[in-house]
């Protein structure tokens, strides 16, 4: 869950620990990155994911260049092995990787090829630092309109293409529920090439509650039975008070 803006990080830091969090994500590399990094340490949180390149376009929008076109490939690594420097210097698992927009007249298996291309490049230092680079899911349906990585036969083909253990899907619960359903099976399915999860209430990207359909404390228990053993972050907008939000999030998740 974002931080509030209504609420100082030290105040959220303190909340998130006592409710029993072990670790926070920090979206990007921000310019106070590193005192964030400190002040979660401070707190006794790991922070354990952020994205790791520009992927904003000013005509097409955030999330639209990334993988997908190969003007980006220089550019992308270039930007990884500063941030997997980064995620290995502080013991960050993972940071998040996009696939960018589709190319208008391309299929998406070519874009796949496009997307492994890239990604072979970078990951050989990925492993070398001991740092997974999480391919992110996103639907097309709802928020992120012809972003390539929406559905899980791609990202998992993408995994088996570039054949590495460091590259991996960040499973977004809720994205996947929008675009595929059948949550569960997928995960199953999926499961040795994810590296992080996301999740939202749906509809709305709101709380875990009962007024939306997805089932967490169920899809948390099948993810646990996989031998997942990394994170799984919280990305929804609380619809009134965060922290109670917070709670029955950790509540319904750690059942």
């Amino acid at each position: 869950m974002v931080k509030p803006d209504s609420m100082a990080l030290e105040s959220f830091l303190v909340e998130v620990q006592a409710i029993g969090f072990p670790a926070v994500e920090i979206w990007s590399r921000e310019s106070d990155f590193e005192a964030l990094i400190e002040a979660s340490r401070s707190r006794g949180l790991k922070v354990v994911s952020f994205v790791g390149h520009q992927h904003a376009s000013p005509q097409a929008g955030s999330h639209a260049e990334g993988f997908s076109r190969r003007r980006n490939h220089d550019r992308l690594e270039a930007e990884l092995r500063e941030s997997i420097d980064i995620a290995a210097r502080h013991g960050i698992p993972g940071v998040i990787v996009l696939s960018g927009h589709r190319n208008p007249g391309e299929s998406d298996y070519e874009s796949l090829l496009v997307c492994a291309d890239g990604l072979r490049r970078i990951a050989p230092y990925a492993e070398k630092n001991r740092v997974n680079l999480n391919m992110e899911l996103l639907n097309t349906l709802v928020d992120h309109p012809h972003y390539l990585c929406d559905n899980t036969d791609w990202a998992i083909a993408l995994c088996e293409l570039v054949n590495s253990p460091r590259v991996k899907i960040l499973y977004d619960i809720y994205h996947m529920q929008i675009m595929e359903g059948d949550v569960i099976r997928s995960i199953r399915r999926a499961a040795r090439w994810i590296g992080h999860y996301h999740t939202a209430g749906h509809p709305g990207r709101r709380d875990l509650d009962n007024d939306q359909e997805i089932n967490y404390t169920g899809i948390c228990r099948a993810i646990n039975a996989t031998g997942y053993d990394l994170y799984l972050g919280h990305e929804f907008k609380p619809k009134a008070d965060p922290i109670a939000a917070l709670r029955h999030a950790y509540a319904c998740c750690s059942a």
